[in-house]
């Protein structure tokens, strides 16, 4: 009987030190998944935006209106 509950604690302890081994390397990854997700929420959202800027007709400079008496002479050649 000694030898079985020997057995017993070894592999209790044996799962428990997996489990903890595992879940360190799942919290290892969480924070470059966190910072993965924000950057696709961030492109979502720029990418949102070029298409409501694709709806509206582009902006035309404004026109400079010159009047005849600003009107330099042609140059002589």
């Amino acid at each position: 009987m000694d030898g079985a509950a020997i057995l017993f604690i070894l592999a209790v302890a044996g799962v428990a030190a997996i489990f903890l081994f595992a879940l360190k390397g799942l919290l290892d990854q969480l924070p470059d998944v966190i910072k993965s997700a924000g950057q696709v929420r961030d492109e979502w959202e720029r990418f949102k935006k070029k298409g409501d800027e694709a709806d509206k007709p582009p902006e035309l400079p404004p026109s400079v209106a010159v009047s005849p008496d600003d009107e330099e002479p042609p140059a002589a050649a």
